[in-house]
Order: structure tokens, then sequence, then C-alpha cells
């Protein structure tokens, strides 16, 4: 047996070892505060910054709203849809002003496909002469008309007997020119100018605008409407009411939505570059049919927007 006082020092001996095992020595401790406060200032300066640049630099919110530089998917040659699993679709260029060539796809009615093998833009345009009615599809931001969800919505239409018209506007895929709202819907009016001149006066013209596409659907068709010749219906699939809103509910604006100065800095970015996409206004100068497509758990054009703009619909004029 040992004495008492042995007992007593080795007792403490043996808690001393452990408390010492057992606790970070203080420089560890204190590297790894200084590592936190160097990472939590590095994401202070990244968000207060970005509004800094962006209220500096308006060019560069327009940018985020067209994202025509996001190209998906990549390396895919658009002038060949056939890559894309598009057997009957012809590719070719426009000009909608002198010098500015607009890539264009023309994907025919899927019963006519295996007549389409081998066939050039001449027989391309002769088809235009068909009973079958015509889509004429305006595409939203990033990618390009080979984007792969677009690529099947063609192939669903095609098979549903519709000709399908799809082309990337000034800027995008390889499109010339650069991105602009008013751009973007004089392309748009090209188009269906140049289609109206080949199709039988008997044969419609469908105009289908997804996400950003829907504001220039409206541009467009508003335009129609006022010179007396409104499509023969407008689709808008996940519209929203202006891009002020849209900017405001995109989840990208999230982290700064409730800060001072918001739309001071963010949304008269947008303004200032001259976009607007005010569907909210056009849909109440547009007379020909309108059916709207939204999904309710859309993350990035929320329902809500949809709503509205069915609201500004059907509300008495």
């Amino acid at each position: 047996l040992l004495p008492v006082w042995c007992s007593d020092w080795l007792a403490h001996a043996r808690t001393h070892a452990c408390t010492h095992a057992c606790t970070p020595s203080p420089p560890c401790l204190l590297g790894l505060v200084g590592k936190l406060k160097r990472v939590l200032l590095w994401l202070l300066v990244v968000y207060v910054s970005i509004p800094v640049i962006i209220k500096l630099c308006p060019s560069i919110q327009a940018k985020l709203v067209f994202l025509n530089f996001v190209r998906l998917p990549y390396f895919i040659d658009l002038k060949r849809p056939l890559d894309q699993g598009l057997n009957h679709t012809h590719n070719f260029y426009l000009e909608p002003e002198t010098g500015l060539k607009i890539g264009v796809w023309h994907t025919v009615p899927a019963q006519m496909w295996r007549e389409a093998q081998g066939k050039q833009g001449d027989w391309y345009d002769s088809m235009l002469t068909s009973t079958h009615p015509l889509i004429l599809y305006l595409h939203g931001n990033a990618g390009t008309r080979g984007g792969d969800h677009r690529v099947q919505l063609y192939k669903v239409l095609s098979s549903l007997g519709y000709h399908v018209v799809a082309f990337d506007y000034r800027g995008w895929g390889d499109s010339d020119g650069s991105p602009s709202e008013g751009g973007m819907t004089s392309d748009a009016l090209f188009i269906y100018d140049w289609l109206k001149q080949r199709l039988d006066t008997k044969t419609p013209i469908y105009i289908w605008g997804h996400s950003l596409g829907t504001g220039v659907a409206t541009n467009l068709v508003r335009r129609l409407c006022d010179r007396g010749s409104p499509p023969g219906a407008l689709i808008l699939e996940s519209p929203f009411t202006n891009i002020r809103e849209e900017a405001k509910s995109h989840p990208f604006s999230m982290v700064y939505r409730y800060l001072p100065g918001f739309d001071w800095i963010f949304l008269d970015a947008i303004t200032a570059n001259n976009i607007r996409f005010a569907s909210d206004e056009n849909v109440n100068h547009i007379s020909c049919p309108v059916l709207i497509l939204h999904a309710e758990d859309d993350s990035v054009v929320p329902f809500h927007l949809g709503k509205k703009v069915d609201r500004v619909l059907t509300e008495p004029r």
C-alpha cells in the first residue's frame, strides 16, 4: 500500500497529464481563429465588392441578364443539327441587318423525316408551303438553339405535326453581334416576316417564348398586333412580368435582396442598359389567343410572376 500523500500525488499527475493532452495549445487555437477571421474578411470583401462593381460598370449586369457567353452544351457544331439527333432539320443563316448574320434551324414535321434525308435548303423552303402550322421558338438566356432541353422540345412539337423554327439572337451561339433587348426583338420580327413571306396565307404561325424569350415574344407580338397582323397564338412558357421583378425574385439576388439600396444598385443597372422586357405592359396590347405554361416549383422564374401575367391578361380592358 502507498502512503496517502503518494496516492494523492499520482492522482494529481494523471489529471495534469490528461488536461495537458486534451487541451489545444494556445498557438494552435489562435492560428485557427486567425484563419477563420481571414476567410470571413475575404467573404465580406467579395460581398461588398460585387454591388460596387455592378454600380460602377452597369454593363456587367446586362451580361448577367443575357448570359449569352454561357454556351451550353459546349463543343457542339451548330451547323450540324444531326449531331443533336435532329435528322430532319436544316441549318442556315439570315441577315436582319447588313453584315449581321444569325443562325437558324428549321425542323420539318416528323412525318417528313424520310423525305428530308439528304435534302438542302431549297427543299426545306418549299416545305413551308405545306399546310402544317409553324412554331417560331424564342429561347431563354444562356445556351444556344442547340441546348438539350430545347432540342427535346423541337422533337415533341415536330412529332405533333408542326414546323419548328428556332434561332440564336444576335450575340448568342454562332450569330454575330452583341445582345440587347431591341436587337433581340428586331431579330424575331425579321424572322417572322421572312417566314410569313414563304408560308401559305392560311398557315398559322404560333410564337413560343420560354423564360427570357417570353419577354422577346410579348415585345414581338405587341408589334404585330399594333400593325394589324397578329400571329395565330402566343405561348408563354415560364413568363415574368418585367425584368426588374424577375431579377428581384431570382435565386442569385437572394443574398442582396434585403440590402438597403438594392433597387438602386442592381435593378437600376439593368434599366440603364435599356432592358425592360415589360410583358405586363405588352399583354394589354395583344389581341391574339395567349396560352401560359408555368411549373409551380419553378426556381428560376417564380410561379407567382406567371400568375401576375395571367391576372393582367384576364382583367377587363
